[in-house]
């Protein structure tokens, strides 16, 4: 008889059950379609993403460690882990922590490579971003909200904004580096008119909803209007764009080569 197989989707979470429909569950749909032998399962890492969701609708996901101690306790063999999350950050490393007491309790168990690894990951996600934004005029530029972070992987933001240079394609960060500022900066240097704000972001929920896109006096819509540029807002998240997916699928193949490598 076939070994039992699952692949675990998590990702940090959203609390907007529309959003929700159209990235990570598009993402875990795909996967799902791609990977016929495999049972497809979620986790959430946000424990206020899970509580909240717990107590105002019912509705209970597990984290990384509960869906393997399911999935332990289901028969399953062979588990494969894919993070819907965009760097090796701290979110990534709660997978990794939670999921290593598990190593020995699978035949196998893998865990996959979030968004921006490699080089060439980089540059895919660049050319993705391209394919779901609008077409520019001279003086318009495609402005980029990613979360940031204070683990030392926030410099994949920066390698990131370094590799758009020269494309009226600028980057900024909620929380570190690159600031807000720093893009009103290279806008006025670029004498850019219009700015098309867009989230870096598998889900475009809170921050994109509140902190970008809306009327509020702090939010990156209303400061570059206040400096003086037009500016138009687009609540998409990256789980939607059909490239970002295949990126997700990519990465789960290339798990599975390397572990067929490595064992045969």
């Amino acid at each position: 008889m076939k070994p039992k197989q699952a692949i675990l989707v998590v990702s940090f979470g959203t609390s907007y059950p529309e959003t929700r429909a159209k990235t990570i569950e598009a993402c875990e749909n795909k996967i799902r379609d791609t990977f016929p032998d495999y049972d497809v399962f979620r986790a959430f890492t946000s424990n206020k993403i899970r509580k909240k969701l717990a107590e105002r609708d019912g509705l209970y996901i597990d984290t990384p460690a509960q869906a393997l101690e399911r999935l332990k306790a289901d028969g399953y063999a062979k588990v494969i882990i894919q993070s819907l999350h965009l760097i090796n950050g701290e979110e990534f490393e709660k997978i990794v922590s939670q999921a290593l007491p598990y190593r020995e309790q699978f035949e196998q168990l893998l865990i996959s490579k979030p968004l921006l690894d490699s080089y060439e990951d980089y540059g895919q996600a660049i050319q993705a971003v391209k394919a779901q934004a609008p077409r520019l005029a001279a003086d318009e530029a495609l402005v980029l909200m990613g979360h940031g972070s204070e683990h030392h992987a926030f410099s994949a933001y920066a390698c990131l904004d370094h590799m758009l240079a020269g494309e009226p394609i600028y980057l900024g960060t909620v929380e570190g580096y690159p600031p807000l500022e720093r893009v009103i900066g290279q806008l006025k240097a670029a004498k850019v008119r219009k700015v098309h704000l867009m989230p870096f972001m598998l889900v475009a929920g809170d921050h994109a909803i509140n902190d970008m896109a809306s009327d509020e006096e702090d939010s990156w819509k209303s400061q570059l209007t206040q400096q003086g540029f037009e500016a138009a807002a687009y609540l998409q998240g990256l789980g939607e764009n059909p490239l970002i997916q295949a990126q997700f699928i990519n990465h789960i193949r290339a798990a599975m080569e390397k572990e067929m490598a490595v064992h045969g």
